[in-house]
């Protein structure tokens, strides 16, 4: 009777092909995981990078200095009146600043307890876009804005200062690298700026770091005072 022998030379070798595939493999899932990782870890960075140039980069800045008007200074009879109703400053770009959309712009009014958002009237103000001081457009812009000073807070652009463009053609609401818009913001109703009262108007850009500008109202009013 024949005996069969076994021979597991074969076997042992198989297995090791086995073993030594599943390392492989699972070599090859670890390092792709890793290297995801890794790529993901640096899209972000460069991401974070990115946006923190950007931010820094659309900032703005204030040009000159800031002026409190009050229409009624001096008025005899009228000291109830004797507040702050608007302020006027110049804005333009800092130093390697992109473009702003200054009807994107959030402005915002904090005094002591009281904080609201003062909105945009572009259809009062945007006519001062191109405008120069002392023109007609600008004169009605100014009075469009301030109309009834007080009593409905708003802020607008009442005239710029070297703006690029045809002077045929409607200027653009972008305040580029070089320009200068006056931006005139008018208080909310009820906020009645009377002397040495402290308040702050928030400047935010659709893309760049807020701009606040933190005021004390004079002790002794005028009809304009620098602030």
């Amino acid at each position: 009777m024949m005996k069969l022998l076994k021979n597991e030379d074969a076997f042992t070798g198989l297995e090791a092909a086995i073993v030594l595939i599943a390392f492989i493999v699972v070599a090859a899932v670890f390092s792709y995981v890793m290297l995801g990782a890794g790529f993901f870890a640096t899209q972000e960075a460069q991401r974070t990078v990115h946006t923190g140039s950007q931010q820094a980069s659309s900032s703005l800045e204030i040009i000159g200095s800031v002026y409190g008007m009050n229409d009624n200074a001096g008025k005899v009879g009228e000291e109830h009146l004797q507040h702050l109703q608007y302020i006027e400053f110049t804005i333009g770009n800092t130093a390697g600043g992109t473009p702003i959309d200054v009807t994107q712009m959030l402005v915002t009014f904090v005094c002591g307890d009281k904080a609201e958002v003062i909105p945009f009237s572009e259809l009062k103000s945007i006519t001062g876009i191109g405008k120069t001081a002392g023109s007609a457009d600008e004169k009605a812009a100014r009075e469009a804005i301030k109309d009834a000073p007080g009593a409905d807070g708003r802020w607008g652009v009442v005239m710029t200062y070297n703006d690029v463009g045809d002077e045929a053609l409607p200027r653009n609401k972008l305040l580029e690298p070089g320009e200068q818009f006056v931006l005139m913001v008018a208080f909310p109703d009820g906020a009645e700026l009377t002397p040495n009262t402290r308040f702050s108007v928030n400047l935010q850009p659709a893309v760049g770091a807020a701009f606040p500008i933190k005021k004390t109202v004079p002790s002794t009013l005028y009809a304009v005072n620098i602030i």
